[in-house]
């Protein structure tokens, strides 16, 4: 697949760099061209210089075939405009951006777009809001059988409760993130706009519950 980095700061080599490692084709812009040298001369991907919201720029890095794009420069304002242009204009559906405001975050949280403040920061929460869960994991168990993973929730969920979510799948849900914190649902928790759902599953059958879970809640008997 192909993946769209702004921001070629230490964050963003770092993503670029285990990004082609997993096998996937990388394009990094930046406004400073100097910033690709933390690429390194193993990395073969695209080097983009420019602007990271900007339209050409973005088509450059090739946006219209990106499975996602991850913004992680050192501007709020810049991660923001390029991870909705990426998303509005050009339809990526998978997008990331860093923001140093907590409380920023929040906000676009609520917009549908995953944030990843600072304080809480690490290049692995990236990863796993970009790649699809089969292939990115937040833990695993010592056998290997169990996952817990970050599922995406189809819109036809919200105001469902999470225990209907849980039959449907077979699933336990592990927490849930709800604008930017983590919480333990209840037997009345419902399924709210921007919720991540973390779920314990058994490895090989994490296609299945993506599957049930980006189509319509099941009808009640």
């Amino acid at each position: 697949m192909h993946f769209v980095i702004m921001g070629c700061g230490r964050v963003g080599a770092s993503l670029a760099r285990s990004l082609e490692r997993l096998g996937h084709d990388v394009a990094v812009v930046d406004q400073d061209p100097a910033a690709f040298r933390r690429l390194g001369s193993e990395f073969s991907g695209r080097r983009v210089a420019g602007v990271g919201f900007d339209r050409d720029t973005l088509l450059q890095a090739g946006i219209e075939e990106a499975y996602a794009l991850a913004a992680v420069s050192s501007g709020d304002n810049s991660n923001i405009l390029a991870a909705r242009v990426a998303r509005e204009t050009f339809g990526v559906e998978h997008v990331v951006a860093r923001i140093y405001d907590p409380d920023r975050a929040q906000v676009y949280q609520r917009l549908g777009i995953p944030t990843v403040a600072t304080v809480r920061w690490t290049a692995d929460q990236v990863l796993r809001r970009m790649l699809p869960q089969g292939q990115a994991t937040e833990m695993t168990d010592a056998s290997g059988r169990l996952v817990i993973a970050e599922i995406q929730v189809a819109a036809a969920w919200v105001g469902q409760r999470l225990t209907r979510l849980e039959e449907a799948t077979d699933a336990r849900i592990a927490y849930v993130t709800r604008l930017g914190e983590g919480i333990i649902p209840g037997p009345e928790t419902v399924h709210q706009e921007g919720d991540l759902v973390h779920l314990v599953i058994p490895r090989d059958r994490v296609p299945d519950v993506e599957r049930v879970l980006d189509g319509h809640p099941p009808q009640e008997v």
